[in-house]
């Protein structure tokens, strides 16, 4: 098993390019597994009148509101997105590469991997629907799926818009999401106008990735601006103005700092991003190890996978319990299917988190090969080729 696993290593070592910037992928795969962890830390799938519906323990617990503030790394994925993007693009015309062209190479690696999971499941829906499983788990399964294709969305615009966008300052997009805020909640706009945050909001640390792509690293000083600023902001926003504590949607709350994004949520990215770039010096002294970087690259080369599957897998677990359960004659499980207003059901959820990951691993494994960019002979995945392009 060892020999296997250094060889690995050595490969991916010998396939990466002397200047790429291994702590940008490492801050990309843990922006991914903020996201993964959150999801699973704080949805609950409860039985409720033989159908299932969502819960939260942030809506029951509100002293865990903190753990929103650690897995909410959404803004950590556009900083570095945007960053990725402005190199890539200005480095493809400078190869005389048409913006087209490159746009269309993004668009495949971002939306190939969605194809099996939509097939898959609308193959499961309309075998759950002639098993008259109720509406009610039908839309909680599916909205928990779909939902975070949003952020594909999202991403995929700012993406093919880079040319544009990444010469727009971050402050424009703050300053749109402030006044549409200011509108919203201070002159009770309507709600409608709050979806032009959607795309500010998530242009802001965007474009500050692209600013630092264009002129380079942010000194030291700017980066702790942007953590204590953003955070002073952030707290004073949710002190103060009435903006909710978490930074995750709370089922039944009247408002989201999501759905779509507050200026709260974005001060709060501002702060995530500061921190990004102060860690990036630490992170590359890490990665200068081969076995440290091969761990980030593997994360890095299943990324996707792993961001459209993490809710089926929870979902596989759920529903096995739940049929388990149900065979044996016992109840609903602790920490799968009960209520989330105790912290018995925050240890029980640790506990099943290991089954998670491994249904994670199961789906990674059936799946992966949707984004794999290159094969080598056979079929076979071509690592070198893949780390170059992690």
């Amino acid at each position: 098993m060892a020999a296997p696993l250094h060889a690995f290593v050595e490969r991916v070592e010998a396939a990466t390019p002397p200047g790429r910037d291994r702590a940008l992928d490492a801050l990309r795969g843990l922006a991914i597994l903020g996201v993964v962890l959150g999801h699973w830390l704080v949805t609950a799938l409860v039985t409720d009148s033989g159908a299932l519906r969502a819960d939260s323990p942030l809506g029951h617990l509100p002293e865990l509101t903190p753990v929103s503030w650690v897995f909410q790394t959404l803004a950590v994925f556009f900083l570095v997105g945007g960053y990725v993007a402005a190199r890539g693009h200005s480095a493809a015309r400078a190869r005389g590469e048409s913006h087209g062209r490159w746009t269309a190479a993004r668009m495949r690696r971002l939306f190939r991997p969605v194809v099996p999971l939509l097939g898959v499941w609308t193959v499961a829906t309309v075998v759950m629907l002639a098993c008259g499983v109720p509406w009610q788990t039908l839309h909680t399964l599916g909205k928990l799926v779909l939902s975070p294709l949003w952020f594909l969305l999202v991403l995929a615009a700012l993406t093919a818009a880079t040319p544009l966008v990444a010469r727009i300052h971050p402050l424009w997009p703050l300053a749109v999401v402030a006044h549409v805020d200011l509108v919203r909640f201070g002159f009770d706009g309507p709600d409608t106008l709050s979806w032009l945050n959607l795309p500010a909001g998530w242009l802001v640390p965007y474009c500050l990735g692209a600013l630092i792509a264009r002129r380079g690293p942010l000194p030291r000083a700017a980066a702790w601006v942007l953590l204590l600023g953003g955070a002073a902001a952030t707290g004073l926003l949710v002190a103060f103005a009435g903006y909710p504590g978490s930074m995750v949607g709370v089922p039944g709350a009247p408002v989201s700092n999501l759905n779509p994004p507050t200026l709260a949520a974005v001060t709060f990215g501002l702060a995530q991003s500061g921190g990004a770039l102060l860690l990036l010096g630490p992170l590359r002294r890490v990665l200068r190890r081969p076995a440290a970087w091969a761990a980030v690259a593997l994360l890095n080369l299943r990324a996707m996978t792993v961001f459209l599957w993490h809710q089926t897998a929870m979902i596989a677990v759920t529903a096995g319990g739940l049929l388990t359960a149900g065979l044996l004659g016992h109840g609903p499980l602790t920490g799968l299917h009960t209520v989330p207003d105790g912290y018995a059901w925050v240890v029980a959820r640790l506990g099943w988190l290991a089954l998670f990951v491994c249904a994670l691993v199961i789906c990674g494994a059936a799946f992966h090969a949707y984004e794999r960019t290159t094969q080598g002979p056979a079929g076979r995945p071509d690592v070198r080729t893949e780390a170059r392009h992690a």
